[in-house]
């Protein structure tokens, strides 16, 4: 009867990624009693034949306080059973499990050595995000439940650890983290960071200049406007030079031959002729496209690759008041976990920074009426953040030079026609800012 009823709440979450396909079945794979009127639950679910598995806080009681009635999962035999990820009564376990490393039929609770965990802070969910559920504990720390669960170590788990080993300075102290054994494999459920209670989102930010820029006076320039970013933009690119520096010194690091390089550009050019075949606009731009894969095959050169952060934008980044935080090192959450820990080139991350300058600078003009006189100023203030960003990033340590400068075009272009079929699927309004990614630059 449970798995009935979850396989008619889950489908309705937002972290939930079988959406608008029908469930076949939902049972339910592990079932630990956590404490009294709390359970921890994988459940697997079927989709036109294939298998996703996710976990859930199950909680239960015999009242059920109004700050949880969205939550609610059904009511058994006068009990409400609910997510309990939201009820702060509850969640306490997470807390209590890592600090004293505790292991529980299969859930072990670790915490980082040399760490101490406050256990008396009580937590309360982020809305915000969509393929996990993360609650903030106080101001004290942050505890990411990722929701649907794949075999292995979650990169984020594995990179912060070793980066926080080097002391590196550009990210959130690591304190613990939940696991288990999914198919013979150690499985991350749960990691908890510091939480950075006193910075600012950098995706905030970036929109906030450009607010100032659009409602100052036409004449007022992106360098003089009130809120410039460009400053940030340079202290941001000189702290990812330094990631990507410590990335390499934790973690192995390897070349790839030109062979190789020929491969990426005809992976690049497949899913363009995906892309323009679902999104007739892009057909104008596939001359650009083209010449760009083309520069990239005609490189002789070795390139170097790492690990890298590998979902790079700047909702990813945080301002404290004395630096950059990188943050979110789980790559993108829909690729397999293989792909997510590959060795890619640390340019893949500057083409992702630079996509995200322009969608910062263009995100404001969608419905705007004043879009196509804004176009200009919000054309300006990209290609300042741009180039802050890159002599940053050259200035921190990170190289660009011609080879690399032909590899980041491709990159970048890549990534944009990735955000047309995004955009041209869920936000039709939106199409014109990757689109715009194919125009001549300065």
């Amino acid at each position: 009867m449970l798995a009935e009823l979850l396989a008619a709440w889950i489908g309705r979450q937002r972290w939930f990624g079988g959406k608008g396909r029908p469930i076949d079945e939902l049972s339910i794979d592990s079932d630990v009693e956590l404490t009294p009127g709390l359970r921890h639950l994988i459940v697997a679910v079927w989709q036109d034949g294939s298998r996703d598995r996710y976990q859930l806080l199950l909680g239960e009681r015999t009242e059920l306080p109004d700050r949880l009635t969205h939550a609610l999962i059904a009511t058994v035999d006068d009990t409400y059973l609910y997510d309990a990820a939201h009820d702060p009564d509850r969640t306490g376990w997470l807390l209590e499990g890592m600090a004293h490393d505790e292991t529980r039929s299969g859930l072990r609770m670790r915490h980082v050595a040399g760490t101490e965990i406050d256990t008396t802070q009580r937590s309360l969910v982020l809305g915000a995000e969509q393929s996990n559920t993360s609650l903030v504990y106080g101001d004290a720390y942050i505890c990411k439940l990722f929701r649907r669960l794949i075999p292995g170590v979650n990169p984020e788990l594995e990179i912060i650890t070793a980066l926080a080993a080097g002391s590196a300075p550009h990210i959130a102290q690591p304190y613990g983290w939940i696991e288990t054994d999914l198919d013979g494999t150690d499985t991350t459920l749960a990691f908890m960071q510091e939480f950075l209670s006193n910075a600012n989102d950098g995706w905030d930010l970036a929109l906030a200049s450009v607010r100032d820029l659009y409602a100052s006076m036409p004449e007022v320039t992106a360098a003089d406007a009130g809120g410039d970013f460009a400053a940030e933009s340079h202290r941001l690119g000189v702290a990812t030079a330094q990631v990507h520096r410590d990335l390499a010194a934790a973690f192995p690091t390897d070349v790839v031959e030109s062979h190789e390089i020929k491969r990426m550009a005809e992976a690049f050019r497949r899913r363009l002729g995906r892309a323009v075949a679902e999104v007739p606009e892009l057909r104008h731009h596939v001359s650009t496209l083209e010449e760009a894969y083309h520069q990239v095959e005609q490189l002789t050169n070795e390139v170097f690759v790492q690990r890298v952060h590998g979902d790079y934008h700047l909702g990813q980044v945080m301002r404290t008041p004395t630096d950059w935080v990188v943050l979110d090192f789980e790559g993108e959450p829909g690729q397999p976990l293989a792909e997510r820990r590959a060795l890619s080139s640390p340019l893949r991350d500057v083409a992702g920074m630079l996509r995200s300058f322009d969608y910062a600078a263009r995100h404001l003009l969608a419905g705007h009426p004043e879009a196509a006189e804004l176009e200009p100023r919000a054309q300006e203030w990209a290609d300042r953040n741009r180039h802050a960003f890159l002599d940053g990033y050259v200035e921190g340590g990170g190289e660009i030079n011609r080879v690399d400068a032909a590899l980041l075009r491709a990159f970048e272009l890549a990534k944009a026609v990735y955000e047309v079929v995004y955009e041209a699927r869920n936000r039709p309004t939106w199409l014109p800012i990757p689109l715009a990614a194919f125009r001549p630059r300065s």
